[in-house]
Protein backbone atom coordinates (compact mmCIF):
# COMPACT_ATOMS: atom_id res chain seq x y z
CA UNK A 1 0.00 0.00 0.00
CA UNK A 2 1.09 3.81 -0.64
CA UNK A 3 0.22 5.04 2.91
CA UNK A 4 0.82 9.10 3.83
CA UNK A 5 1.05 9.88 7.45
CA UNK A 6 0.44 13.70 8.74
CA UNK A 7 1.94 14.67 12.16
CA UNK A 8 2.97 17.81 13.70
CA UNK A 9 5.89 16.38 15.21
CA UNK A 10 8.66 13.59 14.27
CA UNK A 11 12.11 13.22 15.66
CA UNK A 12 14.62 14.47 16.85
CA UNK A 13 11.27 15.84 19.00
CA UNK A 14 11.17 14.15 21.94
CA UNK A 15 7.17 12.93 22.57
CA UNK A 16 5.26 9.84 22.82
CA UNK A 17 3.17 11.22 19.69
CA UNK A 18 6.79 11.68 17.71
CA UNK A 19 7.62 8.28 18.64
CA UNK A 20 4.67 6.25 18.04
CA UNK A 21 4.44 8.01 14.75
CA UNK A 22 7.70 6.56 13.57
CA UNK A 23 7.86 3.67 14.79
CA UNK A 24 4.64 2.97 12.75
CA UNK A 25 5.95 4.72 9.90
CA UNK A 26 9.60 2.51 9.46
CA UNK A 27 7.44 -0.07 10.37
CA UNK A 28 5.60 -0.15 7.58
CA UNK A 29 8.29 0.69 5.33
CA UNK A 30 10.12 -1.97 6.44
CA UNK A 31 7.02 -4.28 5.68
CA UNK A 32 7.11 -3.34 2.18
CA UNK A 33 4.92 -0.27 2.03
CA UNK A 34 5.34 3.23 0.35
CA UNK A 35 5.35 5.35 3.56
CA UNK A 36 5.66 9.24 2.96
CA UNK A 37 5.43 11.37 6.00
CA UNK A 38 4.23 14.73 5.89
CA UNK A 39 5.38 17.14 8.96
CA UNK A 40 6.78 20.47 9.81
CA UNK A 41 10.81 20.76 7.98
CA UNK A 42 12.53 19.88 5.21
CA UNK A 43 12.02 17.32 3.27
CA UNK A 44 14.41 14.10 3.33
CA UNK A 45 14.52 10.46 3.74
CA UNK A 46 14.59 8.42 7.00
CA UNK A 47 14.53 4.83 7.17
CA UNK A 48 12.92 4.03 4.42
CA UNK A 49 10.00 6.62 5.16
CA UNK A 50 9.86 9.43 2.09
CA UNK A 51 9.94 12.84 4.25
CA UNK A 52 7.52 15.64 2.79
CA UNK A 53 7.84 19.29 4.00
CA UNK A 54 4.95 21.40 5.14
CA UNK A 55 5.56 24.63 6.57
CA UNK A 56 5.20 25.36 10.01
CA UNK A 57 5.79 28.26 12.94
CA UNK A 58 7.46 28.19 16.37
CA UNK A 59 5.62 26.68 19.07
CA UNK A 60 5.87 29.02 22.23
CA UNK A 61 7.94 27.59 25.33
CA UNK A 62 8.78 24.74 22.92
CA UNK A 63 12.04 25.89 20.98
CA UNK A 64 12.79 23.88 18.10
CA UNK A 65 9.08 22.95 17.47
CA UNK A 66 7.04 24.02 15.03
CA UNK A 67 3.13 23.91 14.19
CA UNK A 68 1.92 22.42 10.95
CA UNK A 69 0.38 25.25 8.65
CA UNK A 70 -2.59 24.35 6.44
CA UNK A 71 -1.44 22.64 3.38
CA UNK A 72 -4.72 22.07 2.17
CA UNK A 73 -4.19 22.86 -1.67
CA UNK A 74 -0.77 21.38 -1.98
CA UNK A 75 -1.96 17.73 -0.45
CA UNK A 76 -4.98 18.05 -2.63
CA UNK A 77 -2.45 18.54 -5.97
CA UNK A 78 0.02 16.16 -4.70
CA UNK A 79 -2.83 13.69 -4.07
CA UNK A 80 -4.17 13.83 -7.60
CA UNK A 81 -1.23 12.91 -9.12
CA UNK A 82 -0.11 10.58 -6.91
CA UNK A 83 -3.01 8.94 -4.82
CA UNK A 84 -2.65 7.25 -1.75
CA UNK A 85 -4.04 4.08 -0.64
CA UNK A 86 -4.82 5.52 3.28
CA UNK A 87 -4.11 9.02 5.04
CA UNK A 88 -3.17 8.30 8.49
CA UNK A 89 -3.54 11.44 10.74
CA UNK A 90 -2.00 11.68 13.77
CA UNK A 91 -2.13 14.79 15.28
CA UNK A 92 -5.44 17.54 15.13
CA UNK A 93 -3.87 20.39 14.56
CA UNK A 94 -4.23 23.16 11.54
CA UNK A 95 -2.28 20.76 9.13
CA UNK A 96 -3.82 17.69 10.68
CA UNK A 97 -7.60 19.65 9.77
CA UNK A 98 -6.60 20.66 6.32
CA UNK A 99 -4.71 16.99 5.34
CA UNK A 100 -8.28 15.71 6.36
CA UNK A 101 -10.47 18.02 4.00
CA UNK A 102 -8.34 17.38 1.50
CA UNK A 103 -8.54 13.51 2.06
CA UNK A 104 -12.47 13.46 2.53
CA UNK A 105 -12.65 16.01 -0.75
CA UNK A 106 -10.61 13.42 -2.55
CA UNK A 107 -12.41 10.09 -0.93
CA UNK A 108 -9.36 8.79 0.51
CA UNK A 109 -9.50 6.27 3.34
CA UNK A 110 -8.69 8.28 6.27
CA UNK A 111 -7.34 7.17 9.53
CA UNK A 112 -6.29 9.42 12.52
CA UNK A 113 -4.92 8.62 15.88
CA UNK A 114 -6.31 10.00 19.21
CA UNK A 115 -3.07 10.76 20.85
CA UNK A 116 -3.20 14.00 23.19
CA UNK A 117 -5.97 14.66 25.60
CA UNK A 118 -5.89 18.78 24.55
CA UNK A 119 -8.98 19.49 26.77
CA UNK A 120 -7.74 17.95 29.76
CA UNK A 121 -4.78 20.37 29.28
CA UNK A 122 -6.91 23.26 29.48
CA UNK A 123 -7.08 23.57 32.81
CA UNK A 124 -3.57 23.33 33.91
CA UNK A 125 -2.77 26.67 31.85
CA UNK A 126 -5.59 28.73 33.00
CA UNK A 127 -8.00 27.91 30.08
CA UNK A 128 -10.21 25.19 31.69
CA UNK A 129 -13.55 27.38 30.65
CA UNK A 130 -12.46 26.27 27.00
CA UNK A 131 -12.22 22.50 27.69
CA UNK A 132 -15.13 21.53 26.46
CA UNK A 133 -15.38 23.75 23.44
CA UNK A 134 -11.45 22.38 22.75
CA UNK A 135 -13.12 18.76 23.38
CA UNK A 136 -16.14 19.20 20.76
CA UNK A 137 -13.46 20.31 18.29
CA UNK A 138 -11.47 17.03 18.77
CA UNK A 139 -14.38 14.41 18.88
CA UNK A 140 -15.94 16.84 15.69
CA UNK A 141 -12.47 16.15 13.70
CA UNK A 142 -12.09 12.32 14.69
CA UNK A 143 -16.10 11.55 13.25
CA UNK A 144 -14.80 13.02 10.00
CA UNK A 145 -12.47 9.65 9.92
CA UNK A 146 -13.35 6.12 8.74
CA UNK A 147 -11.26 4.98 11.90
CA UNK A 148 -9.56 6.27 14.95
CA UNK A 149 -7.11 4.52 16.52
CA UNK A 150 -6.54 4.71 20.26
CA UNK A 151 -4.35 2.80 22.56
CA UNK A 152 -6.52 1.60 24.97
CA UNK A 153 -9.88 -0.24 25.64
CA UNK A 154 -10.81 2.49 28.19
CA UNK A 155 -10.11 5.33 25.66
CA UNK A 156 -12.10 3.79 22.67
CA UNK A 157 -14.89 3.33 25.14
CA UNK A 158 -15.12 6.82 25.65
CA UNK A 159 -14.76 7.74 22.27
CA UNK A 160 -17.61 5.41 21.57
CA UNK A 161 -19.74 6.85 23.97
CA UNK A 162 -18.89 10.32 22.47
CA UNK A 163 -19.99 9.37 18.90
CA UNK A 164 -17.33 8.33 17.37
CA UNK A 165 -18.27 4.89 15.81
CA UNK A 166 -15.50 3.27 14.11
CA UNK A 167 -12.62 3.06 17.12
CA UNK A 168 -9.85 0.52 16.73
CA UNK A 169 -7.11 -0.42 19.40
CA UNK A 170 -3.90 -0.21 18.54
CA UNK A 171 -1.77 -1.46 21.09
CA UNK A 172 2.03 -0.08 21.74
CA UNK A 173 5.04 -1.36 22.13
CA UNK A 174 8.34 -1.62 23.57
CA UNK A 175 12.03 -2.30 22.51
CA UNK A 176 12.75 -4.81 25.38
CA UNK A 177 16.53 -4.70 24.27
CA UNK A 178 16.88 -1.61 24.34
CA UNK A 179 15.24 -0.98 27.52
CA UNK A 180 16.37 -3.35 30.14
CA UNK A 181 17.68 -4.46 33.47
CA UNK A 182 20.57 -4.99 31.92
CA UNK A 183 21.62 -1.28 31.48
CA UNK A 184 21.94 -0.57 35.01
CA UNK A 185 25.31 1.58 35.54
CA UNK A 186 26.88 1.63 38.90
CA UNK A 187 29.10 4.65 37.19
CA UNK A 188 26.16 6.48 36.39
CA UNK A 189 24.61 5.96 39.91
CA UNK A 190 27.86 7.07 41.79
CA UNK A 191 27.36 10.51 39.51
CA UNK A 192 24.47 10.84 40.52
CA UNK A 193 25.41 10.56 44.53
CA UNK A 194 23.65 7.40 45.06
CA UNK A 195 25.37 3.82 46.20
CA UNK A 196 23.88 1.00 45.90
CA UNK A 197 21.73 1.01 48.78
CA UNK A 198 20.66 4.76 48.05
CA UNK A 199 17.05 4.94 46.73
CA UNK A 200 16.33 6.69 43.47
CA UNK A 201 13.17 8.21 42.59
CA UNK A 202 12.83 8.85 38.54
CA UNK A 203 10.48 10.94 36.29
CA UNK A 204 10.78 11.12 32.53
CA UNK A 205 9.15 12.85 30.16
CA UNK A 206 8.28 16.84 29.51
CA UNK A 207 8.41 19.13 32.31
CA UNK A 208 5.60 20.90 31.89
CA UNK A 209 2.19 21.78 34.42
CA UNK A 210 -0.09 18.69 32.80
CA UNK A 211 2.36 16.06 34.01
CA UNK A 212 1.64 16.44 37.19
CA UNK A 213 5.50 16.83 38.61
CA UNK A 214 4.49 18.34 41.48
CA UNK A 215 2.97 15.28 43.17
CA UNK A 216 6.12 13.08 42.89
CA UNK A 217 8.20 15.94 43.79
CA UNK A 218 5.96 15.78 47.10
CA UNK A 219 6.84 12.01 46.99
CA UNK A 220 10.32 12.36 46.89
CA UNK A 221 10.42 15.04 50.07
CA UNK A 222 8.40 12.32 52.25
CA UNK A 223 10.93 10.07 51.65
CA UNK A 224 14.14 12.49 51.79
CA UNK A 225 12.81 13.02 55.76
CA UNK A 226 13.19 9.07 56.15
CA UNK A 227 16.02 8.56 53.75
CA UNK A 228 17.70 11.70 53.35
CA UNK A 229 20.54 10.29 51.27
CA UNK A 230 17.63 9.30 48.89
CA UNK A 231 17.92 11.00 45.40
CA UNK A 232 15.55 11.97 42.77
CA UNK A 233 16.24 12.48 38.99
CA UNK A 234 14.02 14.34 36.14
CA UNK A 235 14.76 13.06 32.48
CA UNK A 236 13.60 15.79 30.15
CA UNK A 237 12.80 19.13 29.37
CA UNK A 238 9.74 21.54 29.26
CA UNK A 239 8.05 25.00 30.29
CA UNK A 240 8.50 24.08 33.91
CA UNK A 241 11.99 22.91 34.20
CA UNK A 242 13.83 26.10 35.11
CA UNK A 243 11.25 27.13 37.81
CA UNK A 244 11.47 23.69 39.51
CA UNK A 245 14.99 23.52 39.07
CA UNK A 246 15.37 26.63 41.20
CA UNK A 247 12.79 25.75 43.73
CA UNK A 248 14.01 21.80 44.25
CA UNK A 249 18.01 22.48 43.73
CA UNK A 250 18.81 18.89 44.81
CA UNK A 251 16.52 17.53 42.16
CA UNK A 252 18.90 16.21 39.70
CA UNK A 253 17.14 17.80 36.04
CA UNK A 254 19.64 16.39 33.56
CA UNK A 255 17.91 17.00 30.48
CA UNK A 256 16.55 15.17 27.50
CA UNK A 257 18.06 11.89 26.99
CA UNK A 258 18.00 9.18 24.25
CA UNK A 259 18.99 5.85 23.16
CA UNK A 260 20.93 3.77 25.35
CA UNK A 261 21.70 6.63 27.73
CA UNK A 262 18.07 7.13 28.15
CA UNK A 263 18.13 3.07 28.96
CA UNK A 264 20.57 3.76 31.04
CA UNK A 265 18.95 6.15 33.61
CA UNK A 266 16.06 4.09 33.80
CA UNK A 267 17.32 1.03 34.60
CA UNK A 268 19.63 2.74 37.14
CA UNK A 269 16.83 4.08 39.26
CA UNK A 270 14.93 2.14 41.57
CA UNK A 271 11.39 3.79 41.33
CA UNK A 272 9.45 4.71 38.40
CA UNK A 273 6.85 7.79 39.62
CA UNK A 274 3.88 8.18 36.91
CA UNK A 275 1.82 11.03 38.49
CA UNK A 276 0.43 12.24 35.38
CA UNK A 277 -3.80 12.16 34.82
CA UNK A 278 -4.11 13.56 31.09
CA UNK A 279 -2.05 10.83 28.93
CA UNK A 280 -4.17 8.69 26.06
CA UNK A 281 -1.31 6.18 26.83
CA UNK A 282 2.41 7.10 28.48
CA UNK A 283 4.73 5.39 26.39
CA UNK A 284 7.60 5.97 29.33
CA UNK A 285 5.42 3.45 31.61
CA UNK A 286 6.19 0.48 29.34
CA UNK A 287 9.94 1.96 28.86
CA UNK A 288 10.03 1.47 32.68
CA UNK A 289 8.74 -1.73 33.44
CA UNK A 290 10.90 -3.13 30.11
CA UNK A 291 13.79 -2.19 32.41
CA UNK A 292 12.68 -3.63 34.94
CA UNK A 293 11.41 -0.77 37.20
CA UNK A 294 8.79 -1.18 40.03
CA UNK A 295 6.17 1.71 39.41
CA UNK A 296 3.89 4.15 41.14
CA UNK A 297 1.12 5.42 39.44
CA UNK A 298 -2.32 6.05 39.19
CA UNK A 299 -4.99 4.34 37.47
CA UNK A 300 -5.49 5.61 33.42
CA UNK A 301 -3.72 5.42 30.35
CA UNK A 302 -0.61 2.56 30.42
CA UNK A 303 -0.83 1.67 33.76
CA UNK A 304 -4.69 0.68 33.73
CA UNK A 305 -4.04 -1.15 30.38
CA UNK A 306 -0.62 -2.72 31.76
CA UNK A 307 -0.04 -3.26 35.39
CA UNK A 308 -1.90 -4.96 37.96
CA UNK A 309 -1.85 -3.59 41.46
CA UNK A 310 0.42 -4.91 43.52
CA UNK A 311 2.17 -7.26 41.28
CA UNK A 312 3.56 -5.04 38.20
CA UNK A 313 3.56 -2.07 39.95
CA UNK A 314 1.60 0.12 42.72
CA UNK A 315 -1.80 1.44 40.94
CA UNK A 316 -3.53 4.85 42.98
CA UNK A 317 -6.98 5.58 42.23
CA UNK A 318 -7.04 8.95 40.15
CA UNK A 319 -8.38 10.82 43.35
CA UNK A 320 -5.48 9.56 45.81
CA UNK A 321 -2.89 12.07 45.87
CA UNK A 322 -2.07 11.24 49.15
CA UNK A 323 -2.24 7.15 48.69
CA UNK A 324 0.77 7.89 45.81
CA UNK A 325 3.41 10.08 48.10
CA UNK A 326 2.38 7.00 50.64
CA UNK A 327 3.33 4.22 48.08
CA UNK A 328 5.86 6.04 46.67
CA UNK A 329 7.53 6.47 50.26
CA UNK A 330 6.80 3.42 51.31
CA UNK A 331 8.04 0.83 48.03
CA UNK A 332 11.21 3.48 47.85
CA UNK A 333 12.56 1.56 51.54
CA UNK A 334 11.62 -1.86 50.63
CA UNK A 335 13.69 -3.46 48.49
CA UNK A 336 12.18 -6.78 48.56
CA UNK A 337 8.93 -5.50 47.06
CA UNK A 338 10.62 -3.33 44.61
CA UNK A 339 12.64 -5.75 42.95
CA UNK A 340 9.42 -8.26 42.87
CA UNK A 341 7.53 -5.69 41.15
CA UNK A 342 10.13 -4.91 39.07
CA UNK A 343 10.99 -8.26 37.51
CA UNK A 344 7.14 -8.66 36.75
CA UNK A 345 6.93 -5.54 35.28
CA UNK A 346 9.73 -6.80 32.69
CA UNK A 347 7.64 -10.05 31.76
CA UNK A 348 4.85 -7.86 31.25
CA UNK A 349 6.46 -5.85 28.85
CA UNK A 350 8.25 -8.79 27.03
CA UNK A 351 4.67 -9.07 25.60
CA UNK A 352 4.69 -5.78 24.42
CA UNK A 353 6.74 -6.82 20.51
CA UNK A 354 6.80 -3.78 18.21
CA UNK A 355 6.83 -5.73 15.51
CA UNK A 356 3.38 -7.37 16.68
CA UNK A 357 2.08 -3.70 17.16
CA UNK A 358 2.98 -2.96 13.13
CA UNK A 359 1.40 -6.08 11.89
CA UNK A 360 -1.98 -5.35 13.54
CA UNK A 361 -1.49 -1.71 12.35
CA UNK A 362 -1.54 -3.26 9.26
CA UNK A 363 -4.19 -5.39 9.30
CA UNK A 364 -6.39 -2.84 10.43
CA UNK A 365 -5.26 -0.59 7.17
CA UNK A 366 -5.75 -3.34 4.64
CA UNK A 367 -9.71 -3.49 6.07
CA UNK A 368 -10.20 -0.46 6.29
CA UNK A 369 -8.88 0.24 2.50
CA UNK A 370 -11.03 -3.01 1.22
CA UNK A 371 -14.60 -1.84 3.49
CA UNK A 372 -14.28 1.84 1.23
CA UNK A 373 -14.19 -0.19 -2.06
CA UNK A 374 -10.51 0.52 -3.05
CA UNK A 375 -7.86 -1.75 -4.10
CA UNK A 376 -4.62 -0.87 -2.49
CA UNK A 377 -1.40 -1.09 -4.43
CA UNK A 378 1.72 -2.81 -3.80
CA UNK A 379 -0.14 -4.00 -0.86
CA UNK A 380 2.55 -5.97 1.85
CA UNK A 381 1.26 -8.83 3.67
Amino acid sequence: MHIVFVSETWPPQVNGVAFTVKSLAQGMAARGHQIEVVRPGASGRDGGVDLVSARGVPLPQYPGLLVGMPQGGELRKRWRTRRPDAVYIATEGLLGISAMRAANALEIPTVTGFHTRFHDYAAHYRMGLLAPFVRSRLLQFHRRAQMTLVPTRALAEELMQAGIQHVGRLRRGVDTDLFSPQRRDPALRASWGADDDTPVLLCVGRIAAEKGLGLALQAFRALQARAPAARMVMVGDGPQRAALAAAYPDVLFVGTKHGEELAAHYASADVFLFPSLTETFGNVVLEAMASGLALVAFDRAAVQEHVANGISGLVLPVTDARGFVTSAYELSLDTATRRMLGTNARIVAQHCAPEAVIADFSKLLHGMVREHNHDPVDAAA
